[in-house]
């Protein structure tokens, strides 16, 4: 990845914070170490929908109270009260998992899948068995309620309500499932066909490269929008008074160094310095501190504004490279649209 820096940012940043040389280039060793230390990690969901369309019949008959066409009219009904506290105690599964599947995961190019080190797969495997009972037990509470969501939704919907639309019971209508799918060449084509067979290689090699780039860019936005948010907050306003901030961004900064030294395949040693600064800065630092002290929060804030001008200029380029990767990639998919 070629990285190049927002000069007037960097200009304004010490010496000292000024790691990221123009053209940088990320270490193309990276990628053989992302193959030989993580896996290939799929987490898909059955998800019972609550919104159907209207039959033609029924968009016509509401087309024609607006004086419109049915066919130009697009509408649904929502068949349950999706704030009900069964309901969302559903959601909100599905919500823990896809966060937790991301916390401990890498982006891969391929939609739906993401990378996860191999000696976390065991724990992973146990999490994902957890979250798979706590969402079976909801789903059974949910289905305890069942009969009155329904009823409601008969006195809302009118005459727009149909049995044939819900089932006998919602038990096994949402589930979760995860695989470690192989991302290799197949070893059969090498017997098959040869070439077809380094072709596939050559295609899969250009899918690390393109997740270590994809890494870097995670890595750098989250990195950059949390050391953001904290000098945000550790700076006086315009009459001199401080603002409020919490400890979250503080302990959720250093929750970001724990994760990327744990997934880091040392691709960009520019952005392992800033991290390595960054982590520097907060070490020992207590916020209830650093809310009482002037001195504290001047030098927490000057020293981490260099960072993120640093930062700043490594986002520059992003915008450019996600163009020419859609273009050179065969479906330009990120890797986060899974878990849907």
């Amino acid at each position: 990845m070629t990285t190049t820096l927002n000069r007037r940012a960097a200009a304004g940043a010490p010496a000292s914070a000024r790691v990221l040389p123009e053209n940088a280039i990320s270490d193309p060793a990276a990628a053989q170490r992302l193959r030989r230390s993580f896996a290939a990690v799929r987490v898909a969901f059955t998800w019972f929908g609550v919104r159907k369309s209207l039959s033609a019949e029924q968009k016509a008959q509401a087309a024609e109270h607006f004086g419109a066409e049915g066919q130009y009219l697009s509408a649904a009904k929502k068949l349950l009260d999706t704030k009900h506290e069964a309901f969302q105690q559903v959601t909100a599964l599905r919500s823990q998992i896809v966060s937790y599947w991301k916390a401990v995961t890498l982006p891969y190019p391929d939609p739906g899948i993401r990378l996860i080190r191999q000696d976390d797969i065991e724990a992973f495997n146990t999490r994902l068995t957890q979250f798979r009972s706590e969402l079976d037990a909801a789903v059974a509470n949910l289905d305890d309620h069942f009969g009155q969501l329904r009823s409601a939704a008969a006195d809302r919907l009118g005459r727009l309500y149909n049995p044939a639309d819900y089932p006998p019971t919602l038990r096994g209508l949402f589930a979760v499932d995860f695989d470690f799918p192989s991302v290799d060449a197949p070893e059969y084509l090498a017997r098959l066909n040869p070439e077809l067979y380094q072709q596939e290689r050559r295609r899969i090699s250009e899918r690390f490269d393109e997740a270590v780039r994809l890494a870097e860019e995670a890595f750098v936005g989250e990195f950059s929008k949390l050391v953001s948010h904290l000098v945000e907050r550790l700076t006086a306003g315009p009459d001199g008074e401080r603002k409020v901030f919490r400890d979250s961004a503080v302990n959720n900064l250093r929750e970001f160094f724990d994760r990327f030294k744990h997934l880091n395949v040392r691709s960009n040693a520019d952005l392992d310095r800033l991290v390595e600064t960054a982590s520097q800065t907060l070490s020992g630092v207590d916020p209830h501190i650093v809310r009482n002290s002037n001195s504290l929060r001047q030098q927490v804030t000057t020293q981490l504004s260099a960072v993120q001008s640093v930062l700043d200029g490594m986002l520059v380029d992003q915008p450019r490279r996600r163009i020419l990767r859609q273009g050179r990639g065969n479906n330009g998919a990120g890797g986060e649209g899974a878990a849907a």
